[in-house]
């Protein structure tokens, strides 16, 4: 049986029409709406394709900019804006039915040696001290709504271990505004820094926005909230590998309105800081009828 994340492979593996332009599917799921970290994951994969071996992607930035429909293929035009000495830069646009879904501008440099310095990973339990996924299923599932269990049966590429499992069955008030999640790809991954790159380019739009919801005592199954991805950065600062452990540090300084803005730090096991991302969403009450 083919895993999820050999389809999540299949699926960061664009077909080129011609130079500079792509095409990538989404995996049928019955989704209503494309998922945005494969649209930033694909993205990332068309950027990186126009770009020579010798450097890698260090940043990105991109706008959700309507809904994709699931049922159709994307189309990714690559605009190659500069090729310097050390960096690169490059614009994509992801198309569907004539009109853009998303807009991202990606950079890339030649490493180089420099100054260094970071954060701090965050004293959290370790993710083999914590239940996975299907644990949490086996406890709980008669404790849980529908769309929470259909959530946690569902497979995925990316596992996920949040180090307060509590706050899905039992959210409370937080003022701190902090989330921590572990999480890597479910299997191994081919030796490629760049598609690790892409792997965790998809898994960082998991868990980020519902990180607005944590002060609120809410979480994403509340049924009477609509949620949406707006804008997405990422910035990669070291070596890493997708398929270990990583942990995803997140806070969320501000909601205001129905914008919830979150940060994300993304730390090896052993402490190295190796992304950083910040998103801002949609965070709206539904409207009754």
């Amino acid at each position: 049986m083919t895993s999820e994340l050999e389809n999540l492979l299949v699926t960061l593996d664009l077909e080129k029409l011609e130079e500079n332009l792509f095409r990538g599917n989404s995996p049928q799921v019955g989704w209503q709406r494309v998922f945005g970290g494969q649209v930033i994951g694909q993205a990332l994969v068309a950027a990186t394709r126009t770009v020579g071996d010798d450097r890698t992607a260090h940043s990105l930035h991109g706008y959700f900019i309507r809904p994709g429909d699931p049922s159709i293929p994307i189309i990714y035009d690559v605009d190659r804006y500069r090729d310097g000495k050390s960096f690169t830069t490059r614009r994509v646009v992801a198309i569907q039915h004539g009109e853009p879904i998303f807009s991202m501008a990606a950079s890339f440099h030649l490493a180089e040696e420099g100054f260094d310095h970071q954060h701090q990973i965050p004293n959290v339990p370790m993710p083999e001290d914590l239940p996975s996924e299907k644990d949490l299923l086996a406890q709980f599932e008669k404790l849980m709504p529908e769309n929470m269990k259909h959530y946690f049966t569902r497979q995925r590429p990316i596992e996920l271990r949040p180090t307060e499992p509590e706050r899905y069955l039992n959210p409370k008030k937080d003022p701190s505004t902090i989330q921590n999640v572990w999480i890597r790809a479910t299997q191994a991954l081919p030796d490629d820094p760049a598609l690790h790159q892409c792997v965790l380019a998809y898994a960082s739009d998991m868990t980020l926005l519902d990180t607005s919801l944590v002060p609120h005592g809410r979480n994403l199954f509340d049924p009477d909230l609509m949620m949406a991805s707006l804008d997405h950065a990422l910035w990669f600062h070291r070596p890493f590998k997708a398929d270990e452990w990583l942990l995803y540090a997140q806070d969320s300084p501000s909601s205001s309105g129905a914008l919830g803005f979150n940060r994300g730090s993304i730390f090896t096991r052993e402490g190295a800081l190796v992304a950083s991302v910040t998103q801002e969403g949609l965070i709206r009450r539904k409207r009754k009828t």
